[in-house]
């Protein structure tokens, strides 16, 4: 049987405090912007770090500081995002956010040394914490969750189209204007985002509030940190074997305790107890599995086109480009293809095809005709929209209104971390594959890659077995998708 509507949960502060038409309207809009700031901040600085590095004096080895800076502060910042919404409200606590993050910004792109410059970063790192999944908890209590597909998968967009378009914006703002315009682009828009937060984001918040596990915090946001940290540094020769292995038992032992820590607390600050619910448990655990393979596209991609191909910055900004341009085209084929197929067979076949897509990545090479690349592009920018709109909204599909901030922060926390096993993943499998004395040379190069990408498509495709677990019928409540019970 289909399951039964779940009506949006209400817990604004005041009456006043309801969505109106033209609030709900701008809603998508204004969370999308959000994210596409803090997604395009991740890579955006990729391409501009020899320019830096030298204003700065610094060698550039070092400035692998200030890109690790901002992804500690997201590890270590998200998990108590939840908490937060719930006792200030999401309204204040979404405000705070954007006002971190642009005050943030201006300070990187003033700052004069490095020192400030990786402080400015981790400033800006507590702000995007924050954007993501409170502007994900409002939207999932804004909305039905029969209306919850069309407003995810518009706000999916960003995610991916940031990191694609970060470092093609990276090399064109260092090119033709200066490396600090790279941080003061974000205050115009983070101003204009906090007025239409005050002007239109709903302000929801509980009554009751948990109390805050601050040993849990400390437990958690350090094992998460160190973690992040040694997938940064992974397969560079600043640290030896004996120290990477190090820190990564340390932070596996941290997180592990803290595994033990919320089993014997009343109030854990991540309720790890919803990994029984199996549709959360199904879209969580396979979207980390997931984005690990699709997660190093964005690393793999401007290597293959601009040293494989020798094709110019800009030209392979422009080859990406096809996949936001299918993210954005076929939203509105996504609610219907879901109600449609249902959850289970669009995850499995969608995370098959997924993979088939990166191992034809694998047949790219100098004779083949750029549309062709384009093409391919395409169809890849469309099946992954479709699966992070999958998987972000099963996400919700059984969890009650009390369990939304905790499922949120443990969500958003997940995906932060296969975003850094994905680049990890895939300087790995480059590495791997293309012995350093060979990387300058086009054709070993591209034939390193094409491992990779084989590699990576391969993992993708193990990662259907995550999926095989959920029914016909989970999702139902967010899709309306119907399912005939058996005589």
């Amino acid at each position: 049987m289909a399951q039964k509507q779940t009506k949006p949960a209400r817990v604004p502060t005041s009456p006043a405090a309801l969505p109106s038409d033209s609030s709900k309207r701008l809603l998508p809009w204004l969370v999308a912007v959000a994210f596409f700031m803090e997604s395009l901040d991740t890579t955006i600085l990729n391409t501009a770090v020899p320019v830096i590095s030298s204003a700065l004096n610094v060698a550039p080895l070092n400035m692998k500081s200030v890109l690790a800076s901002y992804t500690l502060s997201l590890a270590v910042f998200i998990p108590i995002s939840g908490w937060m919404a719930d006792r200030f409200g999401t309204r204040r606590v979404f405000a705070s956010a954007i006002g971190l993050f642009t005050l943030g910004s201006c300070l990187c792109g003033l700052s004069g040394n490095i020192h400030l410059l990786v402080a400015s970063r981790i400033l800006q790192g507590c702000g995007g914490a924050m954007m993501v999944p409170v502007g994900r908890l409002t939207l999932v209590r804004t909305f039905a969750k029969s209306e919850l597909i069309a407003a995810m998968s518009f706000v999916a967009i960003p995610a991916l189209v940031g990191p694609m378009l970060g470092p093609i914006a990276g090399g064109l703002i260092v090119g033709y204007l200066h490396w600090r315009a790279i941080f003061f682009v974000n205050i115009p828009i983070g101003l204009v985002g906090l007025l239409l937060v005050y002007l239109h984001l709903p302000d929801y918040r509980q009554s009751h509030t948990r109390p805050l596990d601050i040993v849990g915090l400390i437990l958690f946001g350090s094992g998460v940190a160190l973690l992040s940290y040694v997938l940064e540094i992974f397969g560079e020769h600043s640290l030896g074997v004996v120290e990477i292995l190090g820190l990564l038992a340390l932070s596996l032992l941290l997180i592990a305790g803290y595994g033990l820590h919320a089993k014997h607390t009343r109030h854990p600050l991540l309720q790890l107890g919803l990994f029984r619910i199996r549709t959360f448990a199904a879209a969580v655990s396979g979207s980390f599995f997931t984005r690990i393979g699709i997660g190093g596209v964005p690393f793999l991609l401007p290597l293959l086109y601009q040293i494989g191909l020798g094709l110019t910055p800009i030209q392979s900004g422009l080859l990406i480009m096809p996949q936001a341009l299918a993210a954005m085209s076929t939203k509105i084929l996504l609610r219907r293809i879901l109600t449609r197929v249902g959850y289970r067979g669009v995850l499995i076949s969608n995370t098959i095809m997924l993979g088939l897509l990166l191992l034809l990545f694998a047949t790219v090479g100098l004779g083949t005709p750029i549309w062709l690349i384009a093409v391919q592009a395409f169809c890849y920018g469309a099946f992954t929209s479709l699966q992070y709109t999958s998987m972000n909204t099963l996400v919700y599909s059984d969890i009650s209104e009390e369990q939304t901030s905790n499922a949120s922060s443990i969500a958003s926390t997940a995906q932060q971390m296969s975003l850094s096993f994905g680049v990890a993943a895939a300087g790995l499998s480059t590495a791997f594959f293309i012995p350093e004395g060979v990387r300058s040379i086009p054709t070993e190069l591209i034939h390193g890659i094409h491992l990779a990408f084989l590699a990576l498509g391969g993992f993708t495709i193990l990662s259907v077995a995550v999926f095989r677990k959920l029914k016909s019928g989970d999702g139902g409540n967010v899709s309306q998708h119907k399912v005939i019970a058996a005589a």
